[in-house]
């Protein structure tokens, strides 16, 4: 359909409509839309006149109604300016209206405010007419209260006058049981007249109340005195006194504390008699007498006097804590005074007996009276340190893994107040103890020695590698024994001491049993003269390993025991010291320290692994010596690998298996092993090929192809002769590869000519990429070039070390380059067929 109104016509009534038109903000347009809704679509805020235009006149024959239009659209004009023109003048009046309204709201407002402050007033009269009825009523109130304190004041004055007559007769009569009814009360009537202390009548009430608390006291306490003067005979009054004690409760405590005193002092008299120092009996080998003595008197107590005392008094346990106080002051002396008389026998005997009874007191008593006042008692474990049943034939099994030593230890904080209260005085005598400790892992040090050279190193009967020397199991098992003892007589300097005792044998069984026993290797190189190429190439180095003396196989699995006992010994001392540290008290913890010890066995594994290598490397050294009596500038063909590779590949096939096998339990180790030897082979392997001089293309072509031989070897070393194969790590692996990587290119250095030389040096650098001028002159002899062409190519080396550019070789030396890359990669097809 084709649009009436032309692009020039569109532009003109476009430029009068912006210029015309209101943009409103899009939230001013959405409100107006909110209140006004239309439908119009001169309404809408994106109007278009020329859409709008075309929609009315779509056609060229709706022009025909285009006068009906405009009429339309004047009357519509003039009914929106008629609109305005109603609202404009309505606003005229609205500044009016609203000063009219305002004027009418704070009127309202000043009306409500007298209306609030007359409400106000009238509420304040009425509070005042409420004040003026209720006085009176106050008034009776405050009278009633006064009245009722004076008539509860003055019950409480008669009470107390009447109380403090009767005790003072009840006191004379010593009826203690209506005494102690009577004196909790009148001591609670007191309290009532705090506050009228300044009156002198009460004053005076007050001390006669303290007076005859005193007399009381004072009373009782004779009484008590008076029933047991007499020993003999059995008490008559014990109903009183029982009676006494329940007023005693009631006294101060100081009478209660006086009168425990003096019972308990009572029922340890005989002990300190009969236990005195000069007495026999006193002595440490009688010292189970001491504990049968307080058992059988606790025992005649309760008997006896066992209801005579309330029970919150705990008088038993007075009187035991007693006897350990005592116990320990007297052991303490008499120990001091007989030091020299102290065996580790009887200390031990001692410790265990005092240690046995504070166990058996702990499950009788509660310890509430060694215990502050307000502090209550926490159930206690009395199995303090109970260790497992051990097997006999414990093996190897780590002594102080998790679980092999159960040990039910309450906590500090919770541990029985009676642990310790009589043992404490042997830990000052523990030395002896400690140095008994250490002549037994001397003589036990001694014993495994001597079965060592008796019976010689462990066979084991299982494919489980490498045995551990039983003796080290024995003594990590004796040192938990000695522990765990130790831990329960004191767990402060004695424990350290024994640490200090623990480090020193751990030296010496690493230095005399482990370290002492390594044997020593031997090696005798065989000498070699005469040897043409054909005797070597073909009939090989037969028997050489006969000419070379090394270890057998019995030292090397001796080697490897050794290896293993020292990983055991290791890993064990590791958790022994986390165990002592455990065990030993906080103070003392950072003071232990096995770190010396652990290197200590670290060095013995290394010393190890360098035995087994070294051995090794001497099985393989005389044919490498060998490789070194071939005359290479001979060789006319290359053939199969050499029989120098052929040894060493049959004495690495023959040594490594047995190894492995022996390092079964120690899997990492023999990975050290296999990383050791080709980091000690490789620069040796390299160090004979730079004796192999001179060499012949021909020659360096046979050594490559042993060379890539022996590197297969190495890849293998880790899972050669297993059945499962393992694959190799991949620092190994990296280790061989770039070792005998640098072995090729040495070769391949020399397999490329020397004219010219600029080439050769430029080759070299990029081959090797070695500085060392040493290593050059190396390769060059092994080239067999003259002493001037060396020295050439010498002068040469050196000038191209700073910068090692190869821009100026010649086209001749190009071709050189290429005829000896296309002989390398016909080489390595050799090699690879071969393979």
């Amino acid at each position: 359909m084709a649009n009436i109104i032309e692009d020039d016509d569109v532009d003109v009534i476009e430029d009068d409509y912006m210029n015309s038109i209101i943009n409103l903000p899009p939230e001013v347009q959405q409100a107006i839309q909110q209140v006004l809704p239309s439908n119009d679509p001169l309404d809408s805020p994106d109007f278009n006149a020329v859409e709008y235009i075309n929609t009315l006149f779509p056609t060229e024959q709706s022009l025909a109604n285009i006068d009906e239009v405009i009429n339309k659209m004047k009357t519509k004009i003039y009914r929106l300016d008629d609109n305005i023109r109603t609202v404009v003048r309505g606003q005229t009046n609205a500044g009016q209206d609203g000063r009219e309204a305002l004027a009418e709201a704070q009127k309202a407002i000043q009306e409500l405010f007298k209306r609030i402050k007359d409400i106000k007033e009238k509420a304040n009269k009425s509070e005042e007419m409420v004040k003026e009825i209720t006085r009176d009523i106050k008034q009776l109130d405050h009278a009633k209260r006064h009245l009722t304190a004076s008539i509860t004041t003055l019950n409480h004055l008669h009470m107390l006058v009447g109380g403090v007559d009767t005790l003072e007769s009840l006191t004379r009569r010593r009826q203690y049981a209506d005494v102690a009814n009577l004196l909790q009360g009148v001591v609670n009537v007191l309290e009532h007249f705090n506050k009228y202390m300044a009156i002198p009548q009460i004053r005076q009430l007050a001390d006669k109340v303290k007076k005859i608390q005193g007399e009381l006291g004072v009373q009782i306490l004779s009484d008590f005195e008076e029933a047991f003067a007499n020993a003999s005979k059995p008490i008559g009054n014990q109903k009183q006194l029982t009676e006494a004690c329940l007023v005693v409760n009631v006294l101060e405590p100081k009478v209660k504390k006086d009168l425990l005193k003096w019972f308990v002092k009572l029922q340890l008299s005989e002990y300190l008699h009969l236990f005195q120092e000069n007495q026999d009996i006193a002595w440490l080998d009688k010292i189970d007498r001491r504990y049968a003595w307080i058992k059988r008197a606790l025992v005649e107590y309760e008997e006896k006097y066992g209801r005579m005392f309330p029970a919150e008094w705990e008088v038993s346990e007075r009187i035991c804590v007693e006897f350990c106080n005592i116990t320990r002051d007297e052991l303490s002396k008499l120990m001091q005074k007989r030091s020299t008389e102290i065996e580790v026998k009887l200390l031990l005997f001692s410790i265990q007996r005092t240690t046995n009874f504070e166990t058996l007191i702990t499950k009788r008593f509660s310890g509430t009276t060694l215990l502050p006042p307000g502090e209550a008692t926490s159930p206690v474990d009395v199995n303090v340190l109970e260790e497992t049943k051990e097997d006999e034939d414990a093996g190897v099994d780590n002594p102080f893994e998790e679980g092999q030593i159960e040990m039910k230890t309450a906590m500090k904080a919770q541990q029985s107040p009676f642990q310790g209260i009589i043992s404490g005085c042997f830990e000052s005598h523990l030395h002896i103890y400690i140095q008994s400790q250490d002549q037994n892992l001397s003589e036990l040090i001694e014993r495994f020695v001597a079965d060592f050279k008796t019976n010689g190193p462990p066979r084991v009967e299982s494919e489980q590698g490498g045995a551990i020397f039983p003796s080290c199991a024995d003594l990590f098992v004796y040192y938990k024994k000695c522990m765990v003892q130790c831990s329960q007589l004191s767990t402060g300097t004695p424990l350290l001491s024994l640490t200090s005792t623990f480090q020193k044998y751990l030296r010496i069984y690493a230095m005399r049993l482990l370290s002492g026993t390594l044997p020593k290797a031997v090696v005798n190189t065989p000498s070699v003269s005469s040897l043409n190429i054909s005797t070597l190439l073909k009939e090989g180095l037969k028997d050489s390993s006969t000419e070379v003396t090394r270890f057998t196989s019995k030292e090397q699995f001796l080697v490897c025991s050794i290896l293993c006992t020292a990983e055991y010994c290791l890993e064990t001392t590791q958790q022994l010291e986390g165990k002592l540290r455990e065990k030993i008290n906080t103070d003392l913890r950072n003071k232990v320290d096995l770190t010396n010890e652990v290197d200590l066995f670290h060095n013995v594994i290394a010393n190890c692994i360098h035995l087994l290598v070294q051995d090794l490397e001497a099985l393989c050294e005389p044919a490498l010596t060998a490789m070194n009596k071939v005359n290479w500038s001979v060789v006319e063909a290359v053939g199969d690998q050499s029989s120098y590779v052929t040894a060493v590949t049959s004495h690495i096939k023959q040594v490594l298996p047995n190894i492995r096998d022996n390092l079964a339990s120690a899997r990492k180790y023999f990975t050290q092993f296999c990383i050791k030897f080709v980091n000690s082979f490789i620069p040796q392997f390299v160090n004979h090929l730079y004796r192999c001089k001179p060499i012949s293309t021909v020659g360096a072509e046979q050594l490559l192809l042993d060379t890539h031989s022996l590197k297969t070897v190495l890849l293998d070393l880790p899972s050669i002769g297993s059945q499962v194969a393992r694959k190799a790590p991949a620092s190994f692996t990296k280790i061989v590869v770039k070792g005998m990587t640098k072995a090729e290119m040495i070769l391949k250095v020399v397999m490329s000519p020397a004219d010219p030389i600029q080439a050769f040096v430029d080759n070299y650098l990029k081959l090797l990429d070695d500085t060392d001028t040493s290593n050059f002159q190396k390769v060059l002899e092994m080239k067999g070039l003259k002493r001037s062409d060396q020295n050439m190519m010498l002068e040469l080396f050196k000038t191209r070390l700073p910068s090692q550019t190869t821009t100026g070789r010649g086209q001749h030396g190009a071709t050189a380059v290429r005829e000896e890359t296309s002989r390398i990669k016909r080489l390595e097809k050799l090699i690879k067929k071969k393979l």
